[in-house]
């Protein structure tokens, strides 16, 4: 097992390069199934944006505001709470094999 600490620290300033064995080992995380030849490629490009990342994490924020998007004076139109269809559960659980007091049964799995 990797500690992902190591992966995704971006306090130093030294560029962030991804052995081999890391990228193989994402590989294997992500259910990836890599070619021996597309490693390299793959460590370049996570090397990369992991260097990117690093990069941002450096910027000095400390005057910077929060906000939700770029825009001042925008705001997000919401949709008004309302219910638009009524309660159509028994129509649903007509295709299920076995139902109970509006709940849907289903085999035990776990003892």
């Amino acid at each position: 097992m990797y500690d992902f600490a190591l992966f995704f620290s971006f306090a130093e300033a030294a560029p962030m390069a991804l052995t081999r064995a890391q990228i193989e080992s994402i590989a294997q995380l992500a259910r990836l199934e890599l070619e021996p030849a597309e490693i390299p490629a793959y460590q370049r490009n996570l090397s990369r944006i992991l260097d990117f990342v690093g990069e941002l994490d450096r910027a000095d924020t400390t005057n910077v505001a929060p906000m939700a998007h770029p825009l001042p004076g925008l705001r997000q139109r919401l949709r008004p709470d309302e219910v638009t269809e009524g309660d159509s559960h028994e129509l649903s659980q007509r295709n299920a094999p076995q139902v109970a007091a509006g709940l849907y049964l289903v085999p035990k799995v776990i003892e």
